[in-house]
């Protein structure tokens, strides 16, 4: 009996060039690092006094006692402050406070209240308006623009005219934490604070919280 020819079945490569794919990859790859805006480092522009002669002694100096504020942050989650410019032989200056709305924060407003008007609470507010606008249904504001009235508010630029912005110094011992500090930047996040300054411990400084019990 004659054998049948059986066909053999023809096998199909299945193999996958993904030589393409990886071109592919590599095009949008480059696409997203031409398009994508880097982050930019940001920094603080301190004002420092002025040279000219005409101009009166008192207007020379840095920042005002009336709109300044040094921070201690110490250990066991304690903070304090001396409101105004320290008075290196006075260590009454340097009073205990806390953190949050009834901590720093209300320092920081109480502290700019003067002539019937608050500057930093008023700051605040046009800070809250302005995320207010962002966030409003419909609102075409890019962030910007977010960005740039932001910065004018921090600097005191407000429609309802100028007003004098809050400078404040950070001075933390090696006895607060990390969280501590976090905090403390929260606060200036909170408050709109566009001038503020993390320092050291001088000399002075300690000698003074020495005498004020500040651990």
């Amino acid at each position: 009996m004659a054998k049948k020819n059986l066909s053999k079945q023809k096998k199909m490569d299945t193999r996958v060039n993904f030589t393409p794919m990886v071109d592919m990859m590599m095009l949008l790859i480059t696409f997203f690092m031409l398009c994508t805006t880097l982050a930019k480092p940001q920094s603080m522009q301190l004002t420092m006094p002025s040279n000219d002669q005409n101009v009166e002694k008192e207007d020379k100096t840095v920042t005002k006692a009336s709109h300044t504020i040094t921070i201690y942050l110490g250990a066991g989650d304690k903070v304090w402050y001396i409101a105004g410019l320290p008075d290196y032989e006075d260590p009454s200056c340097v009073k205990e406070t806390t953190y949050g709305a009834k901590g720093i924060r209300d320092v920081l407003i109480k502290h700019t209240v003067e002539e019937g008007y608050n500057p930093v609470a008023r700051i605040m507010k046009a800070k809250q308006d302005l995320d207010a606008k962002k966030s409003a249904y419909g609102s075409t504001m890019t962030d910007e623009q977010y960005q740039k009235e932001l910065s004018k508010i921090k600097k005191g630029d407000l429609k309802s005219g100028k007003v004098e912005t809050m400078t404040v110094i950070i001075r933390p011992l090696d006895t607060a934490t990390y969280d501590n500090m976090v905090q403390a930047l929260d606060e200036m996040l909170i408050c709109s604070i566009d001038k503020y300054v993390i320092d050291k411990i001088g000399p002075e400084d300690q000698e003074l919280i020495d005498k004020a019990g500040v651990k």
